[in-house]
């Protein structure tokens, strides 16, 4: 059976050349064990190279995105798998019901959302999926920290930050996923 890997990311490059290569080198690791990519569909930013590089390198892909974003991200439709749903909470739940672990690349507002909302899934016991930041550039040192402040603060356990395995890049994250 294929493994398949969500990938949560940005759908802008961001100001750092290394990122858009993390996102590259990604991709064609995840073609390259036979892997699938689950992702959000979109055809710009770290998203699309992303998939663009799986597909590159011959791997299945597999993207959902939302009627309301199909213009603003670009709807990638040369996928090998593409959902269109009503909602972004549509889009999150198909993107995860079909994924066998998480990695994290640099992102924005949306990409903290979805790896928050499965944080916290995992912190209540709804799944046990392992979840990768891929720290390019240190980009989620801070994210690291405020984790770290949270449990510190005593708002939650220790073990939420064993949910978490963090890797430098993009070989280093697929390794903790073999």
């Amino acid at each position: 059976m294929t493994k398949s890997i969500c990938v949560y990311c940005g759908a802008r490059d961001g100001t750092v050349p290394a990122f858009a290569a993390a996102a590259e080198a990604l991709g064609a690791g995840i073609a390259a064990r036979d892997w699938r990519l689950v992702y959000g569909a979109g055809d710009v930013g770290l998203m699309g190279r992303v998939a663009r590089s799986v597909q590159v390198a011959g791997g299945e892909t597999f993207g959902v995105i939302p009627t309301h974003l199909m213009s603003l991200e670009a709807g990638k439709r040369d996928l090998t798998a593409f959902v269109v749903t009503e909602t972004m909470h549509e889009r999150k739940k198909v993107m995860f019901m079909n994924a066998d672990a998480v990695v994290v690349l640099p992102g924005g507002a949306g990409t903290l959302d979805e790896f928050f909302e499965v944080l916290t899934w995992r912190q209540l016991g709804l799944h046990d999926k392992p979840i990768v930041l891929l720290n390019v550039d240190g980009y989620w040192d801070p994210l690291d920290a405020l984790l770290r402040h949270v449990v510190d603060r005593g708002f939650a356990e220790a073990s939420v930050l064993s949910f978490v395995k963090t890797a430098p890049d993009a070989e280093a994250a697929l390794a903790l996923l073999d």
